[in-house]
């Protein structure tokens, strides 16, 4: 479930990219005030303004919403690693190691320094 909510949000977030790059500027309006045939486009006389603006809409919805499913199952396994951990023991309970010398032990052997006194 958490790959396919993954390969929807790609695929809108793709759909955004494109969407916003297909879309006209603000400039783009002047040129056809003086002739710039807009009875012949695709969309229509008003232009593809209004039908990019609702498609990039609906896509920005889908991402917000994938958005949330993700953190919801990123949260979700937080919990699961977390309560995984729930025993981490103290440190009466940690058994001390074997072979290391105390600090102040000047017969420790294996060491590089030279030993004053």
């Amino acid at each position: 479930m958490e790959a396919l909510i993954l390969v929807l949000h790609v695929l809108a977030a793709v759909a955004i990219i494109a969407l916003v790059l297909l879309q006209q500027g603000k400039g783009a309006d002047a040129g056809a005030s003086f002739g710039g045939g807009a009875s012949q486009t695709v969309f229509g006389s008003q232009g593809g303004s209004s039908f990019f603006g609702r498609m990039t809409a609906v896509f920005a919805l889908v991402f917000f919403l994938t958005s949330f499913g993700l953190a919801f199952f990123a949260s979700e396994q937080a919990k699961s690693v977390s309560g995984a951990l729930d025993f981490v023991p103290s440190a009466p309970q940690v058994e001390e190691t074997v072979g290391l010398p105390e600090l102040g032990d000047k017969k420790a052997t294996g060491s590089d320094l030279p030993v004053t006194e």
